[in-house]
């Protein structure tokens, strides 16, 4: 399993999504590394499945759908359940990472 976070220069929350990503694969046991990739063009991001900064992709797939990818250096609002956020939580990723265990 690939678990990538793709963040842009200065995000205030790509440290918080590297964090909950970590929790997520804690709580599943699982010890993969996630890698981290600075998209600093648009050529960059409309290369990859970037939806804003930070996107997390379990084997190159958006771990919370619903954002279409974009090819601007722009920030990710998501929707927990304690209202807006600018980081997916652990409880968004689990799902995306039990999917990819095929479990």
């Amino acid at each position: 399993m690939r678990i990538e976070i793709l963040t842009i220069d200065g995000c205030p929350n790509g440290s918080a999504a590297e964090r909950a990503v970590r929790h997520a694969l804690s709580e599943l046991g699982l010890e993969t590394e996630p890698a981290v990739r600075v998209i600093r063009t648009p050529a960059e991001a409309a290369a990859t499945a970037f939806a804003g900064s930070p996107t997390v992709l379990v084997d190159g797939v958006d771990a919370v759908p619903g954002s279409a990818p974009i090819q601007d250096l722009a920030c990710r609002v998501y929707r927990t359940a304690d209202g807006p956020s600018g980081h997916p939580s652990a409880e968004m990723l689990v799902p995306a990472l039990r999917a990819a265990l095929g479990s």
